[in-house]
């Protein structure tokens, strides 16, 4: 029986990975995998890392040398890897679609708070003040949202906008042929859009696609969204943008620099990240812990493919939705 190095766990991490799992050995560790925590994969045949583990050249060089043959990532996301270090020495595979309608569904749901200001009732009536100014929102009916990324989480969006009666504009620079929905230039998209809402990956052409020159081209007032990855955004630039109203709000389920704070209980953490503490406690933004993917279905299906990926691995020698 193989035994595996699971890195970054949560309770609800195992839930369905003991649940699924037949063949292996699973040992759960709590630390983040890094530079400090690699040699816990001593003895391991495979990894299964998280998407804020840290999987650079050291990383991959150690588990290397302690003899691990996979690295089996539970997440769809593989910016935190480095692939070249991990070209021709360790394979690694991930979960490339888990539950698009879990990000999909919960980009709506910040936009519905953050426009209905929902969060601000819910506190304002347990103190018993049922005052209603302040609250005004506006209908999503007739509005245009710009959605940049047409991969299966921006198709699904899209098609809930539709519900709502929106009209749709979509970037993407592989669009999908015969869209039953309008592609714009991305230009185009950023001045005509009422609310932009990211489904795209984070890559090199990707990184700070949101900043202050395409915050300057946006309508003033424009809502933004990011349920992908935080560094689509430059956290600077949109922070300005909120102060001075250029940017009427942001629901944002992803930060820049969230790797030490996410998923993490940080609240009595002294010294804190300036950017991320001014965003949280800005009253026209909606932040949460990158919990878009967390419903059951997405647990189980994360954990159903990361595990079909070690046995098509370990039974049969293939590489099964492989990124190196």
């Amino acid at each position: 029986m193989e035994r595996i190095a699971f890195f970054d766990t949560k309770p609800y991490d195992r839930v369905w990975f003991d649940k699924l799992n037949q063949h292996y050995n699973i040992k759960y560790f709590e630390h983040k995998l890094n530079e400090d925590s690699v040699s816990l994969a001593n003895g391991c045949s495979a990894v299964i890392p998280f998407v804020n583990d840290t999987l650079n050249a050291d990383v991959i060089e150690a588990l290397y040398q302690l003899g691990v043959k996979i690295i089996a990532m539970r997440c769809a996301g593989y910016n935190n890897v480095d692939r070249n270090a991990a070209k021709e020495r360790i394979p690694v595979v991930r979960v490339p679609g888990y539950s698009p309608y879990a990000v999909a569904e919960f980009t709506m749901g910040l936009l519905l708070t953050l426009n209905r200001k929902i969060h601000k009732a819910y506190f304002r009536t347990r103190d018993f003040n049922f005052s209603l100014n302040g609250l005004v929102g506006f209908d999503l009916h007739g509005r245009t949202v710009g959605v940049i990324g047409t991969g299966k989480i921006g198709q699904i969006f899209i098609r809930i906008c539709r519900g709502f009666g929106m009209h749709v504009l979509a970037y993407d620079p592989y669009p999908i042929p015969d869209a039953d929905f309008s592609y714009v230039s991305l230009e185009e998209l950023l001045q005509r859009s009422d609310i932009i809402s990211l489904h795209c990956p984070l890559t090199e052409q990707t990184k700070h696609i949101i900043n202050k020159e395409s915050i300057a081209q946006m309508k003033d007032g424009a809502i933004l969204l990011n349920t992908s990855r935080g560094m689509l955004v430059e956290s600077e630039a949109l922070l300005d943008a909120l102060k001075n109203g250029k940017i009427a709000g942001a629901g944002l389920d992803v930060y820049e620099e969230e790797t030490e704070f996410f998923f993490e209980d940080r609240s009595d953490m002294i010294k804190r990240d300036t950017i991320l503490s001014l965003l949280v406690s800005m009253p026209n933004v909606v932040l949460t812990s990158h919990q878009a993917f967390l419903t059951t279905e997405a647990l189980h299906n994360i954990a159903k493919v990361t595990l079909e990926n070690l046995d098509a691995f370990f039974q049969n020698g293939t590489v099964s939705n492989a990124i190196v």
